[in-house]
């Protein structure tokens, strides 16, 4: 457990400000609350007594009140925040990020964008220089290298299985460049559909109503056991927020540490959840699966899928919805995977075959 020095404990609050309606890391230059946010020592040895009272002491012990008045929050903040950094990027945008594994932190490709190099700050109030090393705006990821790590910022552990609804979850970052600010809430939904920087669609993401503000970007969105859920990405409303899910990190980070970039999977068919109309339209006896809208041009599906077939299942795992069908090609597919899938065609079952190639860097078309 980190240090319980003042300037590991502090716990800044944030001024009362709206939610983001778009990506939330992306702040403007520093404000002024950054500036007056660096570490300070609280320390009181020396000071003056107001009193020169000789009556007995409580026998209570005078840390009773403050065990009481912390609980679970306090302390999972005190195991993560050492290891969250603020991220500053030279055209002034800023945002948060944590450390996922030797000198590696991970932020949202958003926050640094262009950049090749950008300035780090742990809670120990130095500047560091790091550059980036990979970006992928498909996922909205990117990994920064920081040489000179502080021994107290290790990297967080990520959870293993998707999180129930309704778990607690606690957000930390730099909100508008307030430095180790904390906020709550539970996870809300899960495998949400949302918006990456590129014009794609970013699968398997957790809701949260934990609040998010410009700056809480790239930071974690951990569990009350300080394991990390998702990794900060936008937020769009009161008591709503978006983190990309520690499946979708866990995947794409390791490429972007080794290679600088992930390549996704890729049909090249648009592709519509069936809604109660496209049932009724199509004769189908149910709303479900995926109905293909069209299909690319000499792309990795051209000659395996057809306008109006509705998919029910990929790779032998049932399909209801667009949202299921991008989760499969984000967590358990690659570009050069052959695959199989089910469709309804002209009212029959037919079981089709055809090799998934590589995202393009920008959609043709947002559906794809």
């Amino acid at each position: 457990m980190p240090s319980d020095s003042p300037t590991r404990r502090r716990m800044l609050r944030g001024a009362g400000v709206a939610l983001a309606a778009a990506f939330a890391g992306c702040g403007g230059a520093q404000s002024s609350a950054t500036e007056s946010s660096a570490p300070a020592s609280a320390s009181t040895e020396g000071a003056t007594p107001t009193s020169t009272s000789t009556e007995p002491a409580s026998a209570e012990p005078a840390t009773s009140t403050e065990s009481e008045a912390e609980g679970e929050y306090t302390e999972v903040y005190r195991n993560v925040i050492d290891s969250v950094v603020l991220i500053q990027v030279s055209s002034g945008g800023q945002g948060s990020g944590f450390v996922y594994r030797d000198n590696f932190v991970v932020t949202n490709a958003h926050v640094v964008g262009d950049a090749s190099d950008v300035q780090v700050r742990f809670t120990d109030g130095e500047w560091r220089a790091a550059s980036v090393v990979g970006v992928d705006p498909s996922a909205d990821l990117a990994v920064v290298r920081v040489e000179d790590i502080p021994d107290d910022a290790e990297p967080l552990p990520m959870v293993d299985e998707q999180p129930a609804i309704g778990t607690e979850v606690v957000a930390i970052g730099n909100p508008y460049g307030l430095e180790g600010s904390v906020t709550s809430g539970l996870v809300s939904g899960v495998n949400r559909l949302i918006p990456a920087p590129n014009g794609y669609r970013i699968p398997d993401a957790i809701q949260t109503g934990a609040p998010v503000n410009p700056g809480n970007s790239g930071g974690p969105l951990v569990t009350l056991h300080g394991a990390v859920v998702g990794v900060i990405n936008s937020g769009g409303g009161e008591n709503l927020a978006f983190a990309i899910s520690a499946a979708l990190v866990k995947r794409v980070v390791p490429a972007l540490v080794e290679d600088g970039e992930y390549r996704h999977a890729y049909m090249g068919a648009g592709l519509r959840t069936v809604t109660p109309d496209i049932a009724e339209q199509l004769g189908l006896s149910e709303p479900r699966g995926v109905v293909v809208t069209d299909v690319l041009d000499d792309g990795p599906s051209d000659n395996a899928l057809q306008a109006g077939d509705v998919v029910v299942s990929v790779g032998g795992r049932r399909v209801d919805s667009r949202q299921q069908l991008a989760s499969y090609l984000a967590l358990r597919a690659s570009p050069g995977d052959s695959i199989r899938v089910t469709v309804l065609r002209d009212g029959r079952r037919q079981r089709v075959e055809f090799t998934l190639g590589t995202r393009p860097r920008q959609p043709d078309t947002t559906s794809r």
